[in-house]
């Protein structure tokens, strides 16, 4: 299981990495994930400091640090 998510954060780091900044919604689109996948692989990235989740009016919008 640990290694699936991993796999999965690794998943969300490089679309975040291509694309940019973006909702969850469209994270979860993009990366191929379901949204439980989704969930993991962005608390493992943002445990490890990865991600800068700023919120925006109706939404978060997930980034990687700078």
């Amino acid at each position: 299981m640990v290694n699936k998510i991993g796999d999965n954060a690794g998943k969300v780091w490089h679309y975040l990495k291509v694309n940019g900044q973006c909702s969850f919604n469209k994270l979860v689109k993009g990366a191929k994930l379901k949204d439980r996948e989704a969930d993991r692989a962005i608390g493992w990235l943002a445990r490890e400091g990865k991600l800068k989740i700023v919120k925006d009016k109706n939404a978060e919008l997930i980034s990687i640090s700078d």
